[in-house]
């Protein structure tokens, strides 16, 4: 994945999130990502909060969530592109 730019903007740095995370960006890439933390506290807290959010989900059992809230998530997610 290479988004060609020099610098990002919040909006693809949260697209990019993911990417981040899970190694899979190029070096480059990898480059304007953590350059753009350096400068931007927002988005360095968004970072922070999807790693503990990785963190905390993945001591999930699926017996931890009520039915009514995995419904609600679930319809959550369906639509959140809908907006």
């Amino acid at each position: 994945m290479s988004i060609g730019v020099a610098h990002l903007s919040c909006r693809e740095m949260v697209e990019l999130v993911t990417a981040y995370l899970e190694g899979a960006l190029s070096v480059g890439d990898r480059m304007r990502f953590e350059n753009h933390l350096t400068a931007c506290d927002g988005c360095t807290v968004y970072l922070e909060q999807m790693r503990r959010t990785i963190e905390l989900t993945g001591r999930l059992r699926v017996d931890d969530v009520s039915p009514e809230a995995l419904a609600k998530l679930m319809h959550v997610f369906r639509d959140w592109r809908g907006e």
